[in-house]
């Protein structure tokens, strides 16, 4: 079946005349470099069948002539389409372990035109970085700098760099090392010709700005603040990542409301910001660790009434697509920078910081992240901004509290689909949330059995919702039905902040030496205060005692 009209995966060609050999080598090539597609001989532009030429009818020996002719050899699969008059169709595959070039040296790709159709064009030496890094095949953020030295990296960002490593718990070994020894173990520079090159990951964590702008000219950020097609804010700024970072911060930290929460019925409260901080952190370092810098462009932050959105040049690498981000191998187009960023403590150590911006929306209730509007040449990335639902935080935290462990992103996944299609089946969880059938058995297997989602019906036909007296009913509550009720929740009081609070506490202090704030901050998911009140009501009750003063007091079971 012969299509209609051309794409980007589709060409015709004519053949009226003879085709010359180098036309269909240049034609493969392109494919090769692109997407890969189909290229039909015989077949003129408006889509009219005129017949391959006879030259072209043996698809054996012109799909060893195209091997022999393309490098490395691409290996096509050549058929004749019968019909009134023959077409010969040569499918071509994409080429995932390098560059594609005919033999005589010409380098093609396919792109389309204004006009909607496409076309093959030279892929220019500029491109081939960014082809090659999208294959994964260079880290173009571990080349050195041949007319730079190390010179041109800012003691004041040096010093920024230790108290960032600090202040985040990186790798403190960093910490104990001389300029030059820190230089190299992070790769911000390399031997070149008996001196040390700065490298563009070190140009860019500590460079100076002149330098930058000289040497890294596509680096770019820019901050906005829209107010429906107002513009309120539009800032460019050209700072080394650390310094661009942590302005960038402080502008969100200032348009970053909270919101108090009331949980339960006034047993304790939670602030839910707009947008948690950890997500936005491992947004913005994923922006700055997956761009291109070999396109011109700038990594874009711009709170808007819509949510946060913020965009890098340079699409998804080989392999990542918005429909497998949360389930394929983690793996960045600047590796060398990736891992800077992970060693001073500022990027998620496991390379999942993915995980951590879905779940700064999720473990709220709110709606998941979006990347639909990522395009082929750039990753955006919207945190939308909507309420969060108090009853399925407590859900949520319920639930955490009893295992004593964060939920697993699957099952926060699940958790946000039920809330908006109850009554779901195992497979269209699956399509809704992109996890695998087998996966979601087994995690609501685990939901069902600790009672916090219901099943209905047996084998393939079950269906699940959030347990009743879980979520439906606490939202059909009024405030009336919660009356006759103070006088049983005021002799249980006690007990149940036992149940929240102490005994997950005291368990994960009997599980290890020393507990402090910021595991019961993680634990139970409170801010610093509210933890600090935990661990000094349990010390007050001769549960647990202060190892030392002070704000990073450790405990220990009494």
């Amino acid at each position: 079946m012969i299509p209609k009209e051309e794409t980007l995966k589709v060409e015709f060609k004519s053949d009226i005349r003879k085709l010359p050999d180098a036309d269909i080598f240049d034609a493969v090539v392109a494919f090769a470099n692109t997407d890969g597609g189909e290229i039909y001989l015989g077949v003129e532009n408006d889509g009219s069948v005129t017949g391959v030429h006879k030259a072209h009818e043996n698809p054996i020996t012109l799909g060893a002539y195209i091997a022999n002719n393309t490098v490395p050899p691409i290996s096509v699969r050549t058929e004749i389409l019968s019909g009134d008059k023959p077409v010969l169709k040569i499918s071509v595959p994409k080429l995932s372990g390098g560059i594609a070039a005919t033999a005589s040296g010409k380098i093609l790709r396919r792109q389309i035109k204004l006009d909607g159709t496409p076309e093959n064009i030279p892929m220019y030496p500029q491109e081939l970085p960014t082809r090659l890094s999208h294959l994964r095949l260079l880290d173009y953020s571990a080349m050195p700098i041949a007319n730079a030295s190390v010179d041109d990296f800012d003691p004041l960002e040096l010093a920024r760099l230790r108290s960032v490593i600090l202040a985040n718990e990186g790798d403190s070994l960093l910490l104990e090392l001389q300029d030059e020894d820190l230089y190299k173990a992070l790769g911000f520079a390399k031997e070149a010709e008996g001196r040390l090159a700065p490298t563009i990951t070190g140009l860019l964590m500590i460079g100076r700005t002149s330098s930058i702008e000289t040497h890294i000219p596509t680096h770019a950020v820019s901050f906005q603040v829209l107010e429906a097609s107002s513009v309120l804010i539009n800032e460019d700024m050209n700072l080394p990542l650390l310094a661009a970072y942590e302005k960038i911060s402080t502008m969100i930290d200032a348009r970053n409301p909270e919101r108090e929460i009331e949980l339960g019925t006034g047993l304790y409260r939670m602030s839910v910001p707009a947008f948690h901080r950890r997500a936005i952190r491992e947004a913005i370092v994923n922006a700055f660790s997956h761009r291109d810098y070999t396109k011109m462009g700038r990594v874009r932050v711009c709170v808007s009434d819509e949510g946060l959105t913020i965009a890098n040049p340079g699409g998804f690498v080989e392999g990542v697509t918005i429909h497998n981000l949360l389930t394929a191998e983690p793996f960045g187009r600047n590796p060398l920078l990736s891992d800077a960023l992970k060693r001073v403590g500022l990027a998620e150590k496991t390379g999942r910081g993915i995980d951590r911006i879905y779940e700064g929306s999720l473990i709220y209730g709110k709606r998941p992240p979006d990347y639909a509007a990522s395009t082929s040449t750039t990753v955006s990335l919207l945190i939308p901004r909507c309420a969060p639902d108090p009853d399925l935080i407590r859900v949520i935290s319920n639930e955490q509290l009893r295992l004593g462990r964060p939920l697993t992103l699957p099952a926060l996944l699940i958790m946000n689909v039920l809330r908006d299609k109850p009554n779901s089946n195992i497979r269209r969880l699956s399509t809704l949330s992109g996890i695998s059938v087998d996966r979601i058995a087994a995690i609501l297997d685990n939901a069902v059995e600790a009672g916090y989602v219901e099943a209905r019906g047996f084998g393939a036909r079950s269906t699940y919702k959030i347990a009743n007296g879980k979520y439906s009913v606490m939202k059909n509550n009024t405030e009336e039905n919660l009356i006759g009720e103070k006088h049983v929740e005021y002799q249980a009081r006690n007990e149940r902040n036992r149940l929240l609070f102490s005994d997950p506490v005291l368990a994960l202090a009997l599980s290890q030496e020393y507990i402090s704030r910021k595991d019961v901050m993680r634990l139970l998911h409170l801010s610093g205060p509210q933890a600090y009140r935990v661990l000094k009501k349990l010390s007050a009750e001769g549960e647990l005692e202060p190892v030392n003063k002070g704000r990073y007091s450790k405990y220990r079971l009494a």
